[in-house]
């Protein structure tokens, strides 16, 4: 079964992408996922996913944003597993890339911080949360879980841009620490829908709106069914206990002992069990009576029962 956060990322690997935006996105997957290395006095980068749409949409961003096409190699995990890996591999113009993108300083060092070029555009923030999304991120199927996404990151400082760039928006994200790095989050329904309208899944936001719907509808269908099961069960109880109190005063003194209004009410009552207590007030025989006038007639029957099984006088 496909997964929602799959699904998302399918539509996202779609989209079609400007040179100057692919920039950005491929900012965010290279520097989240981009392993570099020297062989040969050459660099190399490579990135490894399992998803093949998301090793194409890398190899498109490489190929927009700078006229050079990487390598796209296909290989089985492991003997016992099913998924293949998909490596895309650049040798060629890899330190002017990765310069260019500034994920690297004049002496090669890994920078971990957002270049500012990025944080100053709107449109190149989407982009690098939909990269960044790509890369690291996950969002729970609003129909069988709670409401949560989120993106991993391996720096404390680049998770907390990441947390920035999304309150650009009004999302409302935090952060935290989770094994070895760090996680940007929301759980609210309604900004993890905006965030996937921000980055662009348009149709996932739409599909998780009316899961979103459907859900909140059946929890407010169940509470509404387990509070009219309550009060039915509450009314039930109610009714069983009246019952049970004017069957006492009648084999211990009769009810004909009682005042004349009680009487009243409890020879009714008695004759009448499946009545509720506003049909009761409304029928009793020196009615209509008020909700609070029933009410503290059956509260005096109850006290008078009450006395009986203590031994009391009842009046």
């Amino acid at each position: 079964m496909v997964s929602y956060a799959s699904t998302v990322k399918k539509e996202l690997t779609g989209l079609e992408v400007h040179p100057e935006h692919a920039k950005a996105e491929l900012s965010a997957f290279l520097r989240m996922n981009g392993m570099l290395a020297l062989k040969n006095r050459r660099f190399s980068l490579d990135i490894i996913t399992e998803n093949p749409a998301i090793a194409r949409r890398i190899f498109t961003l490489i190929k927009i944003a700078y006229k050079v096409e990487p390598t796209l190699l296909v290989s089985q995990k492991m003997k016992l597993k099913k998924n293949n890996q998909y490596l895309v591999r650049l040798q060629t113009h890899v330190k002017e890339i990765l310069a260019d993108l500034e994920i690297i300083d004049e002496n090669f060092a890994i920078k971990t911080d957002v270049p500012q070029k990025i944080i100053d555009s709107d449109q190149r923030v989407m982009s690098y949360l939909r990269g960044a999304f790509l890369a690291s991120g996950s969002v729970n199927n609003p129909e069988t879980s709670r409401y949560h996404l989120e993106i991993y990151s391996l720096y404390e400082n680049h998770n907390d841009a990441i947390a920035q760039m999304m309150n650009r928006f009004h999302l409302n994200a935090k952060t935290t620490k989770r094994r070895s790095g760090f996680i940007t989050y929301l759980k609210g329904a309604e900004q993890i829908a905006d965030f996937l309208r921000v980055i662009g899944a348009i149709n996932a936001m739409l599909s998780f709106e009316d899961l979103r719907i459907m859900r909140d509808m059946r929890n407010s269908v169940n509470r509404l069914v387990n509070c009219d099961t309550a009060n039915l069960k509450k009314t039930a109880n109610a009714v069983a206990k009246q019952i049970d109190n004017i069957q006492l005063i009648e084999r211990e003194i009769g009810l004909q002992e009682l005042p004349e209004k009680l009487q009243l009410l409890a020879t009714f009552r008695l004759e009448n069990q499946e009545m509720s207590l506003k049909e009761v007030a409304e029928q009793v025989p020196d009615g209509p009576i008020s909700k609070s006038g029933i009410n503290h007639r059956f509260k005096k029957i109850n006290e008078i029962a009450d006395k009986l099984r203590n031994g009391q006088e009842p009046f």
